[in-house]
């Protein structure tokens, strides 16, 4: 058996999905993975929308001191919760293929009209606390028709379907990574042109110590260089902002033959309605910059 490795993770089940699947990727590389639950602040504080909570890394901050402490020797995140600069002493060390970056808009039957605004009948109330999701839908819909909704997934589909919303904002990778049923709702996918995701939104991050000597082993068992690269695009224009997830910014890459493609959605915060532009470069660095100059320019105007 080889080198044992305990994998810190949040205790829902869609976190524990994703750490399953990497305990399966080490198992399959020959090492002795083994499964640390551990609470964050963003999983203990339930009753306020993120952008009310103090400090940043609510998902993963208690994950990075266990890191630090040596309690586990890796951690899995979702990408998108990461803040985009790593506390001193832990790096990411793997990226994974991206599985669906979308959002998916589930409504309920008794509240769809399919001539409406996204399918939502007038005066419908949509939950989601996310900021990128609010300041995109303020530009479709009224801010009075958008609550606030906490929770993990499950939570939250059942909060709809007790009739607490008409309809509700979830990310597609999570329920098809949880094999989710939604046939009671009317889904519908949010395509990029319409809605655009959070930055690294389907991909899973991999947090170790620098240095360890089972770093460069791990990265062979887990690491997707395309993906990296993608991120690098995505998660560098939220960097550029000094912003963590809470940001009002979607952003999406495609790697192309001739470079890269993006899209990307932004407001100056989650009050104000988010306006949307489109990229195409040949260059990563350049790619970033442009929607960087676009959105400075976004500021000015707003």
């Amino acid at each position: 058996m080889g080198k044992k490795i305990i994998i810190g993770s949040r205790g829902s089940d869609l976190a524990l999905w994703q750490a399953h699947f990497v305990e399966s990727e080490l198992k399959k590389a020959g090492f002795d993975p083994e499964i640390k639950i551990i609470k964050t602040q963003g999983d203990i504080i339930q009753h306020l929308p993120f952008d009310k909570m103090e400090g940043k890394g609510f998902f993963t901050k208690e994950i990075e001191e266990a890191l630090l402490n040596k309690s586990i020797d890796l951690a899995v995140h979702s990408h998108k919760d990461l803040e985009t600069t790593n506390p001193p002493g832990l790096t990411i060390c793997a990226v994974s293929e991206r599985a669906n970056n979308r959002d998916l808009l589930l409504i309920r039957k008794d509240s769809y009209n399919p001539t409406a605004n996204l399918g939502i009948k007038p005066g419908g109330i949509i939950g989601t606390s996310a900021a990128r999701r609010i300041a995109q839908l303020l530009r479709h819909f009224n801010a009075e028709q958008i609550k606030m909704l906490r929770g993990n997934v499950p939570t939250r589909i059942q909060k709809l379907r007790d009739g607490q919303y008409d309809a509700i904002l979830v990310a597609a990778a999570g329920v098809e990574r949880l094999e989710i049923d939604l046939t009671e709702f009317v889904v519908t996918p949010l395509e990029k042109e319409v809605f655009v995701s959070a930055p690294a939104q389907g991909f899973l991050g991999i947090q170790c110590r620098e240095d360890e000597e089972h770093l460069e082993a791990v990265k062979a068992a887990l690491h997707n260089e395309a993906a990296a690269e993608i991120v690098s695009i995505e998660r560098g224009i939220l960097k550029a902002l000094q912003g963590g997830c809470q940001v009002p910014l979607g952003t999406y890459a495609e790697k192309t033959e001739q470079g890269f493609k993006l899209w990307v959605a932004y407001a100056k915060d989650s009050a104000t309605a988010a306006d949307q532009a489109y990229f195409e470069n040949s260059d990563a660095d350049a790619i970033v910059k442009e929607a960087l100059d676009w959105m400075g320019a976004e500021k000015k105007k707003s």
